[in-house]
């Protein structure tokens, strides 16, 4: 599978200039990679991104993590294998990327509320940046039908 075109951030290269600092504000909110990886990976499977989805799970099995908290992911909630705050952060995670799915509020005050009481400010900063990022990728990715396995 080739994607459709190339990817709009080589095309533009400007788009590009502005990534790596907001790796580097998330960087500053104090989250392990783990979770990081583990928020990216979820967010990419609610979208279906290929590419994202096999990014973010090689790059948990560079991290260590465990075979079983990879591939329970997608059903954390069913999972015995995620900590309470990794729990609020991928619920948070999945509201925020729903959005279109939400009547109301689209992240509501108990779900928020659950990640408040788990996160500081600059942690909560980290994960929201995060979230926003990854489906920011996701779309791009989805849209070109860019592949599992990429580099760019």
């Amino acid at each position: 599978m080739t994607a459709r075109m190339t990817n709009p951030a080589t095309v533009l290269p400007q788009a590009t200039k502005a990534i790596p600092h907001l790796f580097g504000a998330m960087d500053q909110g104090g989250l392990s990679a783990s979770l990081r990886e583990i928020l990216a990976l979820r967010v990419s499977q609610i979208n279906g991104c290929a590419a994202c989805v096999h990014a973010h799970a090689k790059n948990l099995m560079a991290e260590e993590e465990s075979d079983d908290r990879i591939t329970t992911v997608a059903v954390w909630r069913e999972s015995p294998f995620f900590t309470e705050p990794e729990r609020a952060a991928l619920n948070l995670a999945e509201y925020a990327t729903r959005l279109a799915d939400s009547r109301g509020h689209a992240v509501p005050d108990p779900v928020w509320d659950e990640a408040a009481d788990n996160f500081d400010e600059k942690e909560l900063s980290a994960i929201i940046l995060l979230i926003a990022t990854t489906n920011f990728f996701n779309r791009i990715n989805v849209t070109i039908q860019e592949p599992a396995g990429t580099t760019w």
